[in-house]
């Protein structure tokens, strides 16, 4: 069993610095609450409602100064972090995840694979191959935003041995209903941990949410306040609800009818 912190961010457009203040901030709150694990919201040090010049202004390589900075945050308090960034490659930019031990190695980073919006003008999607990390924690996927709202990554994940699935977010005030139903329906697909990182502010709905493996929420943040949000995974219940609710069993069964030989 370990103890995941989710940060609700309010970033503040263009504000790297400022917000980057802000996020080591509440990243030590969480760690001295007990994190083991803790994930921050998908452009968290940017703001979302850039464009491409100024997204290519403000973004960094995988060895720039936001994951550097939390790859040394991560050895110092000895915890795994989720650090969206927004990626710059060449020409190319992404919206991306750094996955990082809590010895400071940079384990991996996801980029997003479905782009919403005109986030198809100014970011490029990543490859949509799904890999589980497999951290001291336990097996972690990473998806985010839009990727959760459809099933196949999920359950590509699931497949590999996943227990948590993780999703940075900016998810909008009108989308709101969706937020409230993608994420414990993934998680009960798959009977697996779901949990929903977003902002607030800027248009977004906040609601940063921890799915149990059976649907329910476990936790929730409020609507339209930072907050850091705490809660225990117990990889345990997922045998136990897979018991119960026999979906990846059965799936077996469907991709291969006498039995995954």
């Amino acid at each position: 069993m370990y103890k995941v912190a989710a940060l609700q961010i309010h970033s503040l457009p263009k504000e790297t610095e400022k917000n980057t203040e802000q996020a080591v901030k509440m990243t030590r709150q969480a760690a001295e609450k007990g994190a083991d694990l803790i994930v921050l919201p998908e452009l968290w040090s940017s703001g979302y409602y850039l464009s491409f010049e100024e997204f290519k202004d403000l973004g960094e390589t995988i060895e720039g100064k936001i994951v550097t900075t939390f790859q040394k945050l991560a050895r110092e308090l000895k915890t795994v972090l989720i650090v969206p960034f927004p990626e710059k490659e060449g020409n190319h930019l992404y919206i991306s995840s750094a996955i990082i031990e809590k010895t400071g190695e940079l384990i991996g980073t996801f980029r997003k694979s479905f782009l919403w919006g005109r986030e198809q003008e100014i970011f490029t999607p990543g490859d949509r191959v799904y890999n589980v990390f497999d951290t001291s924690l336990g097996k972690i996927g990473v998806l985010i935003c839009y990727d959760i709202e459809f099933p196949e990554p999920s359950r590509l994940l699931a497949l590999q041995g996943a227990e948590l699935i993780i999703v940075p977010s900016v998810w909008s005030i009108p989308a709101e209903t969706r937020w409230d139903i993608q994420l414990p329906a993934r998680a009960l697909d798959n009977t697996v941990y779901v949990l929903g990182v977003n902002t607030v502010g800027e248009g977004s709905c906040g609601k940063t949410k921890l799915a149990a493996p059976d649907g329910k929420i476990l936790c929730e943040a409020p609507r339209d306040e930072q907050f850091i949000l705490l809660h225990d995974i117990d990889p345990e219940v997922l045998s136990e609800v897979r018991s119960a609710i026999p979906y990846l069993s059965e799936y077996d069964k469907v991709l291969w009818p006498g039995g995954n030989q």
